[in-house]
């Protein structure tokens, strides 16, 4: 028997390669949910592909979006994350995260949703294995390390290679950027290092983790290695994700939420 409960409203912040896959997704249909509204920067950049959808959602304004939604996806540049969550968890809603660097610089809303019942979802994004860092933290864990190579095309414009002057053009061997905490990596590279962030909120926060960062000329994809060492296990992961159009993001991130939108009404939940 097939639930009567209305749909979850879903609408999304940016219409970049994760929004677009998303709102494909959720115009085929996920139990449930519903797409319904979108901000832009542009609108009418991406007119053509919301009239292809089957259902086009509302195109409103971002202030505005808290008011056609229940669950907002924010999946637009950094700077705007607080403007998208902000109305929401303020609310009640919820809103899931993709610039988790951003919401180091932004952590009382975390305080703002706990006071209004609202809820912050960082999903797994291009990282695998927070299930098992997110269990090992139930413990102790003693440290964490992620040692981070991209191609180059996915590094240019990072705000820490354009302040120290570092010329990453035309690089014959791995060059190490960074060495640091995982909060010093989000505010260095905050378009690049999401994946570090959600890494450090799942384990021992990000002042403890530590974060690896090389311009590797001969990889293609871009790949984590995360080293945990716990009271429980010790363990270590690699994962290559393949980036999507923007060299920045894999194409494995619309995925993860994808999945995680999947689970809100499943009758069998894998995962935590």
């Amino acid at each position: 028997m097939r639930s009567s409960r209305a749909p979850q409203r879903v609408a999304i912040a940016g219409l970049g390669a994760i929004g677009k896959a998303i709102a494909r997704e959720l115009d085929r249909g996920l139990d449930g949910l519903t797409l319904g509204a979108v901000a832009s920067g542009d609108p009418e950049k991406h007119r053509d592909f919301l009239g292809g959808l089957r259902a086009p959602p509302q195109v409103v304004p971002l202030d505005q979006l808290h008011a056609h939604a229940d669950l907002v996806i924010e999946a637009a540049p950094a700077k705007l994350l607080r403007a998208i969550v902000e109305p929401f968890v303020s609310r009640g809603k919820t809103a899931i995260v993709l610039s988790a660097a951003a919401l180091l610089q932004n952590e009382d809303l975390i305080d703002l949703a706990k006071a209004n019942g609202g809820q912050i979802i960082v999903p797994t994004g291009a990282l695998i294995g927070l299930d098992a860092v997110t269990a090992a933290a139930v413990g102790t864990i003693h440290s964490v390390r992620m040692i981070t190579r991209k191609p180059v095309d996915g590094l240019r414009g990072a705000p820490f290679i354009v302040d120290n002057g570092i010329d990453i053009d035309g690089l014959g061997e791995p060059l190490k950027l960074f060495e640091g905490t995982a909060r010093e990596a989000g505010k260095g590279f905050p378009a690049n290092l999401n994946v570090a962030v959600a890494l450090s909120l799942a384990g021992i926060g990000p002042d403890r983790t530590m974060v690896e960062i090389w311009a590797d000329p001969g990889v293609t994809r871009n790949t984590h290695r995360i080293e945990v060492d716990s009271d429980s296990a010790r363990f270590s992961m690699t994962i290559e994700n393949v980036p999507s159009d923007n060299p920045r993001t894999g194409l494995i991130t619309p995925l993860s939420v994808i999945a995680l939108l999947r689970k809100q009404s499943a009758a069998l939940r894998v995962g935590t």
